[in-house]
């Protein structure tokens, strides 16, 4: 039995790295409801982003902030609070014990879910013991997951090559969101761990980040669905 398209869709964030809320609001018109799930990152927070993060929330859309806070314990709290009255689902912390304290007691009963990102995917080892860690990416990711499980974060940001090793290491709750994720035949980019939508899904990944394969596709809407009748085929792979 096929999964249900709307599930499917439901784990695909599409990633609007775009430089104006205008842009965004233009991708957000072509792909219609064949995204239900979006994230603002950086760049589009940054041009005036937020206040969409709200209207898409306000529109029956979900929304992932991927701002990845990090910072002493009351700057982090007064972040995770004001992103909660976005009505946003999703945030992203860096995974240090602290921040990652900071932000769960901030969020007390909100509706908001805390991710943790483990280690950045367009890291390999050469970064980290470049950036003075002692640890290599395995290592550090397995070291950061139990932690952010023991703390209580609702999720992990991490590699999709990850996800099978983490299952047995965090609550059965908590909530996998791979980046990186390319179709086959696109280009890696400036991502170091990458895999196609398939493979993620049947290595354990709940939500599948894509960015450029869809906003930079000829057919932005026809590359989405593609996505998903793919991550519904892998879905029922996995049973």
């Amino acid at each position: 039995m096929t999964a249900p398209l709307d599930d499917a869709r439901g784990r695909l964030i599409v990633a609007l790295d775009l430089s104006s809320v205008r842009d965004a609001e233009a991708m957000i018109e072509r792909l219609g409801d064949s995204v239900s799930f979006y994230k603002i990152g950086y760049q589009l927070a940054f041009a005036g982003g937020l206040p969409l993060a709200r209207a898409l929330a306000g529109a029956g859309k979900r929304v992932f902030v991927d701002l990845k806070l990090h910072d002493i314990g009351n700057t982090v709290a007064r972040g995770v609070e004001s992103v909660a009255e976005l009505g946003a689902t999703f945030l992203t912390v860096h995974a240090y014990p602290q921040t990652m304290r900071a932000a769960v007691e901030a969020r007390a009963n909100a509706a908001l879910k805390l991710l943790a990102v483990t280690v950045l995917t367009s890291y390999d080892d050469a970064d980290l013991a470049a950036a003075g860690y002692a640890l290599g990416v395995s290592a550090l990711v397995t070291q950061r997951a139990r932690q952010a499980r023991e703390i209580g974060i609702d999720g992990l940001v991490c590699s999709a090559e990850e996800a099978a090793g983490l299952r047995s290491l965090i609550a059965p709750s908590m909530a996998l969101v791979t980046p990186g994720i390319r179709p086959a035949g696109t280009q890696a980019g400036d991502q170091k761990r990458v895999m196609t939508p398939a493979r993620a899904i049947a290595a354990g990944a709940d939500y599948l980040v894509v960015g450029r394969p869809i906003l930079e596709a000829a057919a932005p809407r026809s590359a989405a669905d593609a996505i998903v009748a793919e991550i519904a085929a892998a879905l029922t792979a996995r049973g």
